[in-house]
């Protein structure tokens, strides 16, 4: 089956990873720092500390900025369930803001949400797609909140050549398998910030520092959140390549985007042209036509051979969500779900895949759009 994402390792990051294997050091090495300073080189960002995943990673950045029990934290219900249930588990509380038809946050409707409980705006570039980074900025600033950017999905990403990771007060990535790099499991914090980069050390290493010969003091709570030598040697092979690898994602979806141009079946996520996407997903909007037969739909394309998943039941929709905070519905949101199903889009395919995933998927569309709902 031709799946919707998956890794692409290659000799040269399997001789990295081996090199390490052959070293006196598996752990707390230098490779963590090179693959540090790498991300940093390459983001623009002032420091990048990395984390055994992108989960740790956000624990982090929601703990040393001091988020709290009972802090309102404004974000969206489109995302993986992680990006809200690590400030959840510091006891402060998701206020949803709904999405706009691309999946990101709508910038639009942060502001009315405001409330003095507010400490954070956290945002998601969905599929790689940058939000609309300085109108949320804006609003911050004008409030004195932290912006922080679940950027897991948007490594390789930029907007007019800046790239996304440096525009937040933190920017958290991912490196898992599926996404545009991976270090199997893995994840980093970016920051301008000296004094959250240091915390951010402290808080995946137990809270403690060495001092002198044996001796090392632990000053502040932590956890043992780090990266390892093994990963951070396929991280420092695996970025080399992100540019080629978003290129390729990018040739996939540049030829799906001409072959749906003209369909009236469903939409796509359109990229504007100061923007590069990392096109970490391909998702596809699905007129509401189409929403009773989706499951019919996903089922047959993967009869086809062709691997597709659905990103992603709004966070408050989830057992867990409604018994904490109730039932709740927004209406983008809610829509977006029953719409949105993501189609191969990564850098193992050639554009033969892409045109066999494209007409497989147009095929079953039109043998299913007749059927449409009944309400």
């Amino acid at each position: 089956m031709l799946p919707y994402s998956t890794q692409h390792i290659q000799s040269d990051d399997i001789d990295a990873v081996v090199e390490v294997l052959k070293s006196p050091y598996l752990t707390q090495g230098a490779k963590v720092e090179e693959f540090e300073k790498a991300l940093c080189s390459y983001t623009g960002s002032k420091h990048a500390v990395t984390f055994n995943s992108a989960t740790s990673a956000l624990l982090a950045a929601y703990s040393v900025c001091d988020i709290k029990k009972d802090d309102e934290i404004i974000t969206t219900p489109i995302s993986f369930v992680a990006t809200s249930n690590m400030f959840l588990m510091l006891g402060a509380k998701p206020i949803w803001c709904d999405v706009k038809l691309d999946g990101n946050i709508d910038e639009t409707l942060i502001e009315k949400l405001i409330t003095p409980k507010t400490k954070a705006i956290v945002a998601v570039d969905f599929a790689g797609k940058g939000v609309e980074f300085l109108k949320i900025k804006e609003i911050a600033k004008k409030y004195n909140l932290l912006f922080i950017d679940d950027a897991s999905h948007a490594l390789g990403s930029s907007i007019d050549e800046k790239k996304v990771g440096s525009f937040a007060d933190m920017s958290i990535l991912s490196f898992h398998a599926i996404k545009p790099i991976t270090t199997g499991e893995g994840g980093a914090v970016l920051t301008d910030n000296e004094e959250f980069a240091t915390k951010l050390k402290l808080f995946r290493s137990h809270g403690m520092v060495k001092k002198e010969l044996w001796n090392s003091d632990m000053i502040s709570l932590g956890h043992n959140f780090r990266l390892t030598e093994i990963a951070a040697a396929l991280g420092i092979s695996q970025l080399k390549k992100l540019d080629s690898f978003v290129k390729i994602r990018n040739e996939i979806s540049a030829y799906y985007d001409e072959r749906f141009k003209d369909k009236k079946l469903f939409l796509t996520q359109k990229i504007p042209q100061n923007m590069l996407s990392s096109r970490h997903l391909y998702p596809v909007i699905l007129n509401p036509e189409l929403h009773c037969p989706k499951e019919e739909i996903f089922k047959e394309l993967q009869k086809n051979g062709i691997g597709v998943q659905v990103h992603y039941k709004p966070i408050y929709q989830n057992s867990f969500y409604k018994e904490k905070f109730g039932d709740f519905s927004l209406h983008v949101a809610d829509d977006f779900y029953k719409s949105e199903i993501s189609i191969p889009c990564h850098q193992q395919m050639t554009l033969e895949d892409a045109k066999f995933v494209a007409d497989t998927f147009l095929s079953i569309l039109d043998k299913y759009s007749y059927r449409g709902c009944t309400f």
